[in-house]
Formats: structure tokens, sequence, C-alpha cells
């Protein structure tokens, strides 16, 4: 229970400059797990509307052309990685933008994704305002492309903030770039979940499936009611599942996620958390909320933790 109460006690203490609170419910193996209750009132940073800003791209040989956009600051930099047919104009993606703009940070967001960070956001291919086909996009074509804004936009050490799908990427990003990826935050981390999910389907349904070409998966967060993944899709993304071994990432690690989710189960976070090779592995909870996490308590705590992290990387360094 010691440890317990010290993460908790870390936690309320990082988030006193949010007027916010958060109290111990248990741990899971060592691993702190925090139920957040309602902040006290907005942050000032939440944004009342979204601002215009240009749209830079990315150029690759070979490769299509990926939409981000970039404000310019220190070290360590923040990359946000959005969730499936998610673009950077999403309300966490402009959130976190406004929270770095509020204290002087800089940022970039792919268009789908010390003390000063430079936050990224950028679009996969196939989505948004990035160039490629969408029905022939992979994860591990989607992988290259964060590994392309890592390498070429990317200054320094950087945390990554991964939302559902995005947090899948971002343990791939931490796995191939060590000395660059210095903190990860998962947002409903979908780790391995599509696959997870077809395998748990019926043989015939998904013999069914393979012949159609096309999963379509009942979705009230799409326009259209359903969301339509690619077989193929599926396929690939069986050679890059990561829970069926220890996860060799040693950075620290923040899994935020809502016990309501019904994409997502939460019990997903504490997997993941399970099989992080780091021993700096926190697993945030809120008791309501769904998958998105985009209401303001949701996103409240989403940039404490950031600006946790970022305090303590600071106090690492110096």
């Amino acid at each position: 229970m010691a440890a317990v109460g010290m993460a908790a006690a870390a936690a309320k203490g990082a988030c006193r400059r949010w007027s916010w609170t958060a109290v111990s419910c248990g741990f899971h193996r060592g691993l702190c797990t925090l139920l957040v209750r309602n902040p006290e009132k907005a942050p000032r940073w939440l944004p009342a509307c979204r601002r215009k800003s240009s749209v830079s791209f990315l150029s690759r040989p070979d490769l299509p052309k990926l939409a981000y956009k970039k404000l310019k600051g220190k070290s360590p930099g923040i990359i946000f990685l959005p969730g499936f047919i998610s673009n950077m104009m999403g309300t966490k993606a402009l959130a976190i933008e406004e929270f770095c703009k509020s204290l002087g940070h800089a940022y970039i967001r792919l268009q789908q994704l010390p003390c000063c960070p430079i936050s990224r956001r950028f679009d996969y291919s196939g989505i948004g305002k990035s160039e490629g086909n969408f029905e022939e996009c992979t994860l591990g074509k989607w992988r290259k492309d964060v590994l392309s804004i890592i390498d070429d936009l990317a200054e320094g050490p950087q945390i990554l903030v991964g939302s559902s799908l995005g947090g899948w990427l971002m343990f791939h990003a931490a796995i191939a770039r060590p000395q660059k990826v210095v903190a990860l935050v998962g947002v409903a981390a979908a780790v391995d979940v599509l696959v997870t999910k077809f395998n748990q389907l019926p043989v015939e349904v998904q013999k069914e499936i393979e012949l159609k070409g096309v999963w379509s998966i009942p979705s009230k967060y799409s326009e259209e009611g359903v969301y339509h993944i690619q077989h193929s899709f599926i396929q690939e993304a069986k050679h890059h599942c990561l829970l069926h071994s220890p996860i060799p990432v040693n950075c620290p690690v923040r899994l935020l996620h809502c016990m309501e989710d019904d994409v997502v189960p939460w019990h997903t976070s504490v997997q993941v958390a399970d099989r992080v090779v780091s021993t700096n592995v926190d697993v945030i909870l809120r008791k309501h909320g769904d998958h998105r996490m985009k209401e303001k308590a949701d996103i409240h705590l989403l940039v404490c933790t950031i600006d946790d992290l970022i305090d303590r990387l600071s106090t690492v360094v110096t």
C-alpha cells in the first residue's frame, strides 16, 4: 500500500496547479490505479473555439505526404498520435495544443495526430489531409508514418500521447526509438484490440468476413453508424501484436482509461501495464466517461498527466 499512497500523493501534488484532485483506489501487481474525480472548474486553457492554422506536409520519397501542424518549443517534445479514422482537428489534439500555447510550449499534431515541450500533431496516410488510399492502409504503414514524424520533424526527446489505436502505435514507436521517446501517455490505448476482437468471433463469421474482404463493426462514434475495416488490415495487424510477450519499453508510462469504455475495455490498460518492462507505470481510471475521453474532466486529466511527466523529466535532467 505504500507504493499506492506515494503515487496518489504525487498525482495530487502535480495536479494542484490545475485545481485537480485524485484518490487511490487500489493497485494491480504493484501498479497504482487512480480514480479521478471531476475538476473544480474548467481549466483556463480549454479552447472556447477552434483556431485556424495552416497545415504543413512532410514529403517522403515513394511514400504519401503526411499532413501535420507544428508549434516550435523546447524539449521534451510532445507528439500526439490520434485514433482510428481520427484527425488532427480532434478535441484532444486541439486541447493539448491550447495547453502548450498557454504555457509557451511548442506542439505538432498529425492531421488525423527543460519544461517547454514540443507537441506535434499529424494525419496518418490515407486519413484527413494526408495522401494515400485509406483502404490500402495497414498498421505497419501507420507505424512508418509515426517514425517519419519522429525522425524528420522531432528534435530531442519526445513524450508520445497516443489515443486509442494511436496508443498501440506509440508503443511500437517507443520500441523502435528508445533513445528519443522518453515517456508515453495512453488514452484508452487499443493495444492489440482489433485483432483480439476479431479472434473472438465465431470461426464461421471470420470466414464470412474473409470472403467479403470487409469487417463491418457497428459504432455510435461513426457518422454512418458503422466502421468498415478491411480484412487485410486485420491480417497485417496480427504481425504487430504486443500482449503475447513482455513489451520492451523502459520509459515512464501513463495509461488513462474510462471504466465505462464500450470499445476498448479498461482491463486492456491493466494488461498493457502488466506487460510493459518499465517499473514506472501508472494506470489511471475515470469511473465515468466513454472511449473518446473528450469531456472537460477527461481533457483536464490528460493535460495534468502530461504536465506531471514534464516536471518529472525536467527534475531527472536537472
